[in-house]
C-alpha cells in the first residue's frame, strides 16, 4: 500500500517532552479506527509521522496532534504555576 501524503512533526518541550509524549501516545494507541497511519516515537524529542491517502485525513490528524500537544503543555504549565 502506497500512501500519497505524509507529514513529520518534531516536538521539543524541554523537561515537559516525556510527559507530553505519554499523554498523546496513549490517545493514539486507543484510536484503532484512525484513517491515517500515525506513528509516535520518543527519543529526547517527540517524533510524529503521519501518512494518508487523503489529504483531509492527514490535515485533521495533524491538527488533532498539534492541539493535543498544546493542551498537554498548557495543562503541565497550569500545574507548575499553582
Amino acid at each position: 500500500m502506497t500512501l500519497n501524503f505524509s507529514a513529520k512533526i518534531t516536538v521539543d518541550a524541554k523537561e515537559k517532552t516525556k510527559s507530553i509524549f505519554d499523554s498523546i501516545n496513549t490517545d493514539n494507541k486507543f484510536y484503532p479506527e484512525n484513517p491515517t497511519n500515525t506513528k509516535m516515537k520518543f527519543t529526547n524529542k517527540i517524533l510524529i509521522s503521519i501518512e494518508s491517502d487523503h489529504i483531509p485525513h492527514l490535515r485533521a490528524n495533524l491538527n488533532s496532534s498539534l492541539r493535543l500537544i498544546q493542551a498537554s503543555y498548557d495543562a503541565i504549565e497550569s500545574v507548575n504555576d499553582s
